[in-house]
């Protein structure tokens, strides 16, 4: 019994680390909804969606299994050489060196072959792993492209930015290398058992004692590494999302000399993101030495037996143990804990790609407030009549913005909205193209409720035209054209000189193809706004939105706004948001609004006679104006 000590003291060691990592579970068990350590979709869920996308590619997979069977023949059979290497060359008699040399050239032929196959198998997950994420990558931006402007509003740009980047590449690698890396490794687990039991019985039930301690620790670790994963994820969204939003407005920090305020706010999310990292390393640094531990303790168990077996010519449970078994049992026990041994590593891409498919999901998982119903019509042409039906409509439940708003808006008219701020205007222009979803009433298209209008079909007929101008980096052309094929650029330069964008594009010196910088930040908001003007012109829309567009311009360029807008009436039916009521004096009919109604309407002058409240805006700009221009 004695002789058995050795093996009863690592068995006592592994009982009680298993002790003290059963109690931290346990504890952090007990604590988990106050650390935030939460479950939103099973593993089995997100392996099933994720292998929707791996459908089309299932012939490569089947390519990439079969070579993968060829590969691991090296791990099966090189111990089993080895072995047989080991008893020629200590055979006392008989030695044949022709036949170490076929063995050799057999080890070295399965070691190549095993090589070419690894190769192959990388080039190929690779392509089917790249066309997998861009599917998804691609699925992702289209979904986020439906989702309606509240919706918008309501989710942080950085936040989809990490989605699209970010969590997308932690997913490629399942599909890269870590979905076949683990049927790998399960394979060679499973051949390398094979060939033990056939070797030695009683050694590999030696072996199998160990099983039971990686099942618990692995089972332990994945409750810790999910939740350090997760936090890693979402401290890299707050980061992401903060950057995001303060470059963009990093003009407004350095005017109000707030630089130093923003730097100790980054620097705390980035400490934030550092400590998750470390608890992350804390988590696979425990685990990884644990497994290898658990191989140590084995190869030890096995040079103990089968030292003692091979000096003293007994045996192990019955079996008799010779120096060529122990040769081939070390290397299959290196072949079986080394798949063990990677799952750390390989756990870790798993716990990442399924942090980062599971915020993948949450975000396609959004139903789109705005869809089509079952029976839109796909509209061809419109006419320009708009009709509003004692519409109400609030951003927040019970808190109307519009109450009971009715209007008729004739084909080819000018219509303006004026009113204080918060009145309702910018919502009534959202409301028409389908931006936001009303909740009473009723909004005519040529006499068709918009909601029976396919959205798509509904916004080709609208130009909006909006204070805040958006341009994207690239070119003048392309910010015109926006990918509208079929454009020439003389038809594009029309556009141009129709709303005196020509004025400032001649002066340039690639003319069209001049350098956009992000958000047109090397334009003035003038010269913005008369591209937005071409752009929408370009476009042919029947109906077109002006909200706010004459704000914050300087009053050479707003004379050549001004003229533009005279053109544009003449095209089509015309809305227009507008402060400065100069701007509307032409108007065909001024609707004024009042904490989300209707309180007057009529033209300029039929306003101004009833000394009402739009008799009362217009004579206080008038009097700013007239001590503007005192001054």
């Amino acid at each position: 019994m004695r002789e058995y000590y050795p093996l009863l003291l690592v068995g006592g060691i592994l009982g009680f680390i298993s002790i003290v990592l059963i109690i931290a579970f346990a504890s952090i068990k007990d604590k988990k909804q106050s650390i935030g350590f939460d479950r939103h979709m099973k593993d089995s869920e997100i392996v099933k969606r994720l292998l929707r996308y791996a459908k089309p590619y299932v012939g490569s997979f089947i390519l990439v299994f079969f070579i993968m069977l060829v590969g691991i023949a090296y791990d099966i059979v090189s111990p089993l050489i080895l072995g047989k290497a080991t008893k020629l060359i200590s055979a006392e008699s008989g030695f044949e060196l022709p036949r170490l040399y076929t063995l050799v050239a057999i080890y070295a032929g399965i070691l190549v072959v095993s090589m070419i196959c690894t190769y192959a198998q990388a080039i190929i997950l690779q392509r089917v792993g790249q066309k997998i994420i861009s599917g998804m990558r691609e699925d992702l931006f289209t979904h986020i492209e439906e989702l309606s402007h509240e919706q918008m509003n309501s989710i942080p740009v950085g936040k989809l930015v990490t989605r699209v980047t970010n969590d997308t590449n932690a997913i490629s690698l399942m599909f890269t290398s870590l979905l076949v890396n683990l049927l790998k490794n399960v394979f060679i687990i499973v051949g390398v058992l094979v060939a033990m039991l056939a070797l030695n019985f009683e050694l590999t039930l030696m072996v199998l004692c160990f099983v039971p301690f990686i099942v618990l620790f692995t089972v332990i670790f994945r409750k810790f590494a999910r939740r350090a994963y997760r936090r890693v994820k979402d401290r890299t969204t707050d980061i992401n999302t903060y950057l995001s939003e303060n470059l963009s407005g990093i003009k407004i920090t350095q005017i109000f000399n707030r630089e130093g305020e923003k730097q100790r706010e980054f620097e705390d999310k980035s400490r934030g993101l550092g400590k998750a990292k470390r608890e992350q390393i804390l988590v696979f640094g425990i685990f990884r030495p644990l497994v290898y531990m658990l191989y140590i303790s084995s190869v030890l168990c096995l040079f103990y037996l089968g030292g003692r077996g091979v000096l003293s010519g007994g045996s192990f449970l019955g079996q008799t143990i010779e120096a060529a078994t122990i040769v081939s049992f070390y290397m299959f026990i290196n072949k079986f804990f080394n798949p063990i041994q990677n799952l750390a590593e390989q756990f870790n891409w798993l716990q990442s790609a399924f942090a980062s498919a599971e915020k993948v999901f949450s975000i396609m998982d959004i139903e789109p407030a705005l869809v089509d119903a079952p029976d839109a019509i796909e509209l061809d042409e419109v006419k320009g009549e708009i009709e509003f039906k004692d519409v109400w409509f609030s951003y927040i439940p019970d808190e109307w913005v519009l109450k009971g708003v009715s209007f008729k808006v004739k084909p080819g008219e000018t219509v303006a909205f004026v009113g204080p701020t918060g009145s309702g205007k910018t919502t009534i222009l959202s409301l028409i193209c389908r931006n936001y979803e009303f909740q009473k009433g009723e909004i005519l298209i040529d006499g068709v409720d918009i909601r029976k209008i396919k959205i798509k079909s509904l916004r080709k007929h609208f130009g909006q035209m909006l204070q805040d101008v958006f341009l994207f980096s690239g070119t003048i052309r392309s910010n015109i054209l926006l990918d509208k094929k079929g454009v020439s650029d003389e038809e594009v330069m029309e556009a141009c000189r129709y709303v005196n964008a020509d004025h400032f594009i001649d002066r340039l010196e690639n003319g069209l193809d001049e350098i956009v910088r992000e958000r047109g930040n090397n334009f003035s908001a003038g010269q913005r706004q008369l591209l937005s003007f071409a752009r929408t012109i370009v476009h042919k829309p029947e109906v077109m939105i002006l909200d706010e567009a004459t704000a914050n311009i300087d009053t050479e360029t707003e004379v050549l706004i001004q003229d533009s807008l005279e053109k544009m009436m003449n095209i089509g039916t015309m809305l227009i948001v507008a402060h400065r009521l100069s701007t509307i004096q032409h108007a065909d009919n001024i609707i004024v609004l009042s904490k989300g109604e209707i309180v007057e309407q009529g033209t300029h002058q039929e306003l101004l006679n009833l000394h009402g409240k739009y008799h009362a805006l217009y004579m206080l700009q008038f009097e700013k104006e007239k001590q503007r221009k005192e001054e």
